[in-house]
C-alpha cells in the first residue's frame, strides 16, 4: 500500500515534536497528530538537564529554550526545622552534555521553540485537532484512522509512534500494560507569575515536613512553582480552593510578590510499560513511562527516548538497516529509565514521609549517611546502557560521550553534526576537531583507548582499534559507512562514518 508518511506520531508534546524534528533532519516524511486544537498554554514540566538540552540542540531549539530558562546552584532537602538533609550542589555548572546541568524551564516556551524548528522541514507536518483512533498493523506498515476537524482520515505509515501521554490511546489499543512500581501520591501544583523575585527562594527546595511535604522550585523566566502533598482525608476540590491555597502560601510570605497562574491536582506515579514495541507500533515519553518529579527527569526521559529512537527508525526506513535494530530500543532505555525512576522514588519517599516518628528515623538515617559519605551526589544517575547495540566487553561501552565546548563557545555536535562518529587519536589534528582535541584526548587517556565510536544518540558503541570498531558497527547494523553520515568536508570523512 502507498504510504502517506514514513512515521506517524500520535502526540505533539515535547517528545513527539523532538522525535519529528530528528526524523525530518534524517530525511524522513513525518506527520504529527495532536488531538488538542491549540498548544497547551500553561506550565507543566519545570526542568531539563544537560543531556536534554543537547538533544534540543540537535533539534534546533536549544538556544531559544536556554534564552528563557533559569539556572539554580542548589537543590536542597530540608526537614521540618529547616535543617539541611541533602544537597545537590553546583547544578548550574556545565554538565557532560555541554550545557548547564539544571535548566528551569517554561514548557509552553519549549514547545513553541520546537514548533518553530519543525516548520523548517517541509516533509514534517504538525496537525492540531487530529485524534488517533483505531489502527491496523499488517506487518508492512500501519493504517490509522484519525478524527480531524474536517472529518475522518486514514493515514498509512511505515511506523506509528505513541507519544500521546500517560493515558495513551495508542498504548491501550496496542494492548500494552503498565508495570506499577509502587509509588502513587496526590499533590497540588501551584504555578505563579513573579512580580518580585527578591522575595522568593534562590534555590530549589524540598521541605520534608511530615505535616505537609512541600516542593518549591524555580521555573522559566518570571515564574515559580510550589507543590503541596495532599493529605489523607483532603479532596482535590478542597485543596484547590483559593482560600486554602492562600493558607498554604502564607508561610512563604509572598503575598503581593506573586500571582497565581495555575492550580492543578496531580497524582505522582512511577510506572513503566511492559512492552515499548508491538510490531510497527512503538511508545515514547509518558506513554511508555511515568516518573515522579522529584529528580526532574520526566521531560528529560522523553527526550532521551526520542534521541534513541530517531536514528534507529531512520536507519531502518532510509538506510536498509534490519527491522530488528528497533528491538534494542526498550532494553537500552528501560534499564536506564528504571535507574532514574529508582532515584526519583528514593527522593520521593524521603519527601513524602508524613509520620512524625518515621520522619525522625529518616533524618537520623540521612545524617549517618552524610557522615559516612554515602549520600547521592546528583539528582539523577545517568546510568550506562547495559545491553543493546554496544560492544559489551569494550571499555566504556554504553557510557554517555561528553560534548566538549571550544574556547569560543562552539560545541562539538555543531561541528561534527548528526550521525555516528569514529574518533581516534590520529584524527585529532583534523581542522574541524582540533579545538576539542585536548578534551577528547583526555577522555581516551582515561579509558586507555586509541579510538571511540560514538552512536548518533551520543552513547558509546565501543572503544579500541578504529578498524575493528568500524567493522563491528557495520556487522551490528548492516549499514554501509556511506549511509551513516553525509560529510560536508573531506576532513570529516574519517570521523563521521
Amino acid at each position: 500500500m502507498e504510504q502517506d508518511c514514513d512515521v506517524l506520531i500520535a502526540g505533539g508534546g515535547p517528545t513527539g515534536l523532538t522525535l519529528a524534528i530528528l526524523l525530518a533532519r534524517r530525511g524522513l516524511k513525518v506527520i504529527v497528530a495532536e488531538k488538542e486544537a491549540a498548544p497547551y498554554p500553561l506550565p507543566r514540566a519545570a526542568h531539563i538537564d544537560h543531556e536534554g538540552m543537547r538533544i534540543l540542540q540537535e533539534a534546533g531549539a536549544a538556544e531559544d529554550v536556554f534564552a528563557t530558562s533559569r539556572r539554580v546552584a542548589r537543590y536542597d532537602f530540608l526537614n521540618s526545622r529547616g535543617k539541611l538533609l541533602l544537597r545537590f550542589d553546583g547544578v548550574d555548572r556545565i554538565g557532560p552534555g555541554g550545557w548547564p546541568s539544571a535548566n528551569m524551564i517554561h514548557q509552553p516556551s519549549v514547545e513553541a521553540a520546537l514548533r518553530r524548528s519543525l516548520q523548517r522541514y517541509p516533509d514534517a507536518v504538525l496537525n492540531h485537532g487530529w485524534e488517533v483512533g483505531s489502527f491496523v498493523d499488517d506487518g508492512d506498515g500501519v493504517t490509522t484512522r484519525i478524527g480531524t476537524p474536517e472529518g475522518p482520515k486514514t493515514i498509512r505509515s511505515r511506523f506509528l509512534i505513541g507519544a500521546d501521554g500517560a493515558r495513551s490511546p495508542v498504548r491501550t489499543a496496542a494492548g500494552i500494560a503498565f508495570d506499577d512500581l509502587q509509588f502513587e501520591e496526590p499533590w497540588l501544583v501551584v504555578d505563579v507569575l513573579v512580580d518580585d523575585e527578591t522575595r522568593l527562594p534562590a534555590a530549589n527546595l524540598q521541605i520534608c515536613d511530615p505535616k505537609r511535604p512541600t516542593t518549591c522550585v524555580l521555573m522559566g523566566e518570571g515564574r515559580h512553582r510550589w507543590e503541596f502533598m495532599i493529605l489523607k482525608g483532603e479532596t482535590a476540590e478542597q485543596v484547590s480552593d483559593d482560600a486554602f491555597v492562600a493558607t498554604l502560601l502564607d508561610p512563604w510570605d509572598v503575598k503581593g510578590a506573586v500571582r497565581i497562574e495555575r492550580k492543578a491536582v496531580y497524582t505522582f506515579r512511577a510506572r513503566i510499560a511492559d512492552r515499548w514495541r508491538a510490531g510497527n507500533v512503538l511508545l515514547a515519553g509518558d506513554a511508555a513511562h511515568q516518573t515522579p518529579p522529584f529528580a526532574g527527569q520526566g521531560m528529560c526521559s522523553g527526550l532521551r527516548d526520542a534521541a534513541n529512537l530517531a536514528w534507529k527508525l531512520a536507519a531502518v526506513v532510509k538506510d536498509g538497516a534490519p527491522d530488528a535494530l528497533l528491538d534494542s530500543y526498550q532494553p537500552e532505555r528501560a534499564r536506564n529509565l528504571r535507574a532514574t525512576i529508582d532515584m526519583a522514588i528514593m527522593m520521593g519517599r524521603m519527601v513524602c514521609t508524613t509520620n512524625r516518628w518515621g520522619a525522625l528515623a529518616r533524618d537520623l538515617k540521612i545524617g549517618i549517611a552524610r557522615i559516612l559519605g554515602k549520600q547521592p551526589n546528583r539528582p539523577s544517575g545517568y546510568p550506562t546502557i547495559m545491553e543493546g547495540l554496544i560492544i559489551a566487553e569494550s571499555n566504556a561501552a554504553g557510557s554517555y560521550f561528553p560534548q566538549p565546548v571550544a574556547p569560543d563557545g562552539t560545541r562539538l555536535d555543531d561541528v561534527l553534526g548528526a550521525g555516528c562518529w569514529l574518533l581516534s587519536r590520529d584524527m585529532l589534528s583534523a581542522a574541524p576537531i582540533r579545538p576539542f582535541a585536548p578534551a577528547i584526548e583526555r577522555w581516551l587517556d582515561d579509558r586507555q583507548s586509541d579510538a571511540v565510536l560514538v552512536r548518533p544518540d551520543r552513547y558509546v558503541f565501543g572503544t579500541g582499534d578504529p578498524r575493528d570498531l568500524r567493522a563491528a558497527w557495520e556487522e551490528a547494523t548492516r549499514l554501509r559507512p556511506a549511509a551513516l553520515g553525509d560529510p560536508v568536508a573531506a576532513a570529516r570523512e574519517d570521523i563521521r562514518i
